[in-house]
């Protein structure tokens, strides 16, 4: 699969990737919700025997209208791009979402983009999309610029749970910063997943025998500082168990910044500039500060005994799981 960073004015679209179904939408966390979105999109381009693709936006809007409150990214650009490509489309085009785009108009968005640029066959996107300056073009609006330009245009309603309740990743988010992994993960289809370069820290824990591939997350991360059963994954897609501490280690620093810190079973190697990624099974219990040393070494083993026996029966929750996680 191909992932394009660039925009109708910079350079043509491939004529293999014309004429395709595209899914338009933000798609941050590539949930369930947003699922029921692609696959019809897959669904449709097999049918007329054209290419799947994605249309999505960088940075988040929100990014761009609010730079003071930053947006918790669920799934950052790649593994976005990796869940995708896992699902079968052939290109993910990541647009700039600039100022001068975000005033261009509904009708120069389909004209432009739809058109010009992608020689759209089919549009599938959500009930609520809306584009354009101000948002002026609405699903309607799209239902009848498809009329004008002939090409087809498919809206999918909202995608609820088990408990009849809209999957949004607004809901994800809460779940997050709950520590509820496994809430969140239900709503994902798949195991919340982070990923970032290994950084040297204090080596406390190598001296404490729990040695540890340290990562700083994006500050905006609203994770709930705890212990977690994990799987981390190395770039060459080696997948490896472990036990991760995400929080500000109280027993031994004051005032620290937040880190994830994984203890990987049974490995003895150097990850040090490798970006892993590590997805999240099951949250074992809250960060604490312990009156000494030997007492934080006495729970750390008893967390990796946990975690060990929670990962031991663990199975993929669906295929985009399997992908990510196993």
């Amino acid at each position: 699969m191909t992932v394009f960073h660039r925009n109708e004015s910079v350079e043509p679209l491939p004529n293999l990737l014309k004429g395709g179904v595209v899914a338009i939408g933000n798609f941050d966390g590539v949930h369930r919700g947003h699922q029921s979105v692609l696959e019809r999109a897959l669904r449709l381009a097999e049918e007329l025997g054209v290419p799947a693709l994605v249309l999505t936006f960088e940075p988040h809007p929100r990014s761009l209208f609010r730079p003071d409150q930053p947006v918790f990214r669920i799934t950052p650009a790649p593994l976005k791009a990796k869940i995708l490509e896992k699902m079968g489309f052939r290109a993910v085009i990541e647009y700039p979402f600039t100022t001068e785009f975000s005033q261009r108009s509904a009708e120069d968005f389909i004209q432009s983009i739809l058109i010009d640029w992608l020689g759209v066959a089919q549009v599938v996107t959500g009930f609520d999309f809306h584009f354009g300056r101000n948002r002026e073009g609405g699903p309607a609006y799209l239902m009848e610029a498809g009329q004008r330009h002939g090409f087809g245009v498919t809206l999918v309603d909202a995608f609820r749970d088990e408990n009849a309740s809209v999957i949004s990743s607004s809901r994800i988010r809460d779940r997050i910063s709950e520590g509820d992994v496994v809430g969140a993960a239900g709503l994902l289809g798949y195991r919340y997943t982070v990923a970032a370069e290994v950084i040297h820290g204090k080596q406390l824990g190598r001296t404490l025998g729990y040695p540890t591939a340290n990562m700083a997350l994006a500050p905006e991360t609203p994770l709930r500082a705890g212990i977690y059963a994990v799987r981390l994954r190395r770039p060459d897609g080696v997948i490896r168990d472990g036990v991760a501490s995400f929080g500000y280690r109280p027993t031994v620093t004051e005032n620290g910044a937040a880190l994830l810190e994984t203890f990987v079973f049974d490995f003895t190697g150097d990850l040090y500039g490798e970006t892993c990624a590590v997805s999240f099974f099951g949250h074992l219990r809250d960060e604490a500060k312990f009156d000494s040393l030997e007492a934080l070494i006495v729970q750390m083993e008893q967390d990796d005994q946990e975690a060990r026996a929670l990962l031991s029966g663990v199975t993929p929750l669906s295929e985009i799981d399997r992908a990510v996680c196993f």
